[in-house]
Order: C-alpha cells, then structure tokens, then sequence
C-alpha cells in the first residue's frame, strides 16, 4: 500500500467533503436528538463510502479511453463549473 497516496486522497477528500451540502445534512440529522448518532454516522459512512466506490470504478473505467491529464483538465473545469454556478445562482 502507497501511504504517500494513502494521505494524499484522505486529506484531499477529508478537505474537499467538509463544510458542504454532505456535512451539512450530517450535522442536521444527527443534531436532531431523536435520530441516533450511530445510525446518522453508519448512514453517512455508507453513503460515501458506496460514492467512492463508484467513482473508483468509473475513474478506473474511463482511464481506458482517456488520458489522466485530460481527465485531471475535465475534472478541474468541471469544479470551476460548478463554482461559479454556486457564486451566480
């Protein structure tokens, strides 16, 4: 196991899923004192954990037929995208 990449995609991931819609509907359900913590975290947990996997299995799939820098360029266009969608609506 690369522990190098190991930290590199935690804290790229641990950073990147802070603070947004995610993290966000976590803290309601979980602040709500009727739900169980346990069951909003095993939810949560899951839910990112099957994400992942799907975008380790498309990632994997589409690196067949193209580049990783153009898929590196695809990627970061489409964050930008999605920001300035964020700022101008």
């Amino acid at each position: 196991m690369d522990l190098k990449l190991l930290f590199t995609v935690f804290s790229t991931v641990f950073v990147a899923e802070m603070a947004d819609k995610t993290q966000i509907a976590t803290f309601l359900y979980a602040s709500n004192s009727v739900n169980s913590r346990l069951t909003v975290f095993l939810g949560s947990s899951l839910a990112l954990i099957v994400a992942s996997g799907l975008a380790v299995f498309f990632g994997a799939a589409l690196s067949q037929w193209i580049d990783g820098k153009v898929m590196s360029k695809i990627a970061g266009a489409a964050f930008i995208a999605v920001g300035l969608w964020t700022l101008l609506k």
